[in-house]
């Protein structure tokens, strides 16, 4: 087996999960130093999930009045969101592609034109809070893992979760599996809350209220897939 393709090993695993956050992209150091502070690693790609929503939102002549109805969200947190100035969490995302009848994808990686999708560990595509001007926290930053892939229906990220105050819960369409790689997870779901630990899974409707956040002052670090229609 060619050795690039290979898995990393058993007694290399932690050394693996070090890297997960480990990315490319430095056409966006001076944009993130300026807004954030946070300066990237080389190679890190941020995308900009607000520009996106923007350019879709005026080719289809809707206001943010109507997309608001739609999803439920302010006008105002729409606006910040199209200026740059929050990067909307996940759960927003899906219920903004789905005002503007649109697969969750697009706002991921753009255009999807291809039967598969390879990402090489030194090319993943973060998502991140810190693309914000006012850098909003929600307590977690993610990285695609299937961009480009045409007519999707799960969405795998590599998610980390800082230590976090944040306490919005969220439901949308769609169903979604978290499987934790290091850490502690803590799980609202519904009226129950539950601690999961590495080598821990759960799997539910995000049509029940959900929170997923890190417990305790340590990164969790997770793989989440997400089913949309």
């Amino acid at each position: 087996m060619d050795e690039k393709k290979r898995g990393p090993e058993p007694d290399k695993y932690e050394d693996f999960l070090d890297d997960l956050s480990h990315f490319s992209a430095k056409d966006e150091e001076k944009y993130l130093a300026d807004s954030t502070g946070k300066v990237p690693s080389e190679g890190e790609i941020i995308l900009k999930v607000g520009e996106t929503v923007k350019e879709i939102r005026e080719k289809k002549g809707l206001s943010l009045k109507d997309i608001s109805q739609r999803t439920g969200l302010q006008p105002e947190f729409l606006m910040e969101i199209e200026n740059g100035n929050i990067s909307p969490p996940l759960g927003s995302i899906i219920k903004l592609a789905k005002a503007l009848e649109m697969k969750m994808g697009y706002f991921i990686s753009g255009a999807e034109d291809l039967p598969y999708t390879i990402v090489r560990r030194n090319d993943r595509k973060l998502i991140s809070r810190y693309d914000s001007k006012k850098s909003q926290t929600y307590g977690y930053e993610f990285i695609s893992l299937a961009p480009h892939k045409k007519d999707r229906h799960m969405e795998p990220f590599l998610v980390t979760l800082e230590p976090s105050d944040a306490e919005e819960r969220s439901s949308h369409d769609g169903q979604e599996f978290i499987f934790v790689l290091e850490g502690t997870m803590e799980v609202h779901l519904g009226e129950g809350t539950h601690l999961l630990e590495p080598g821990d899974a759960i799997y539910y409707d995000s049509t029940v209220s959900h929170l997923v956040k890190c417990h305790g002052e340590k990164k969790t670090k997770i793989l989440a897939v997400l089913y949309t229609e």
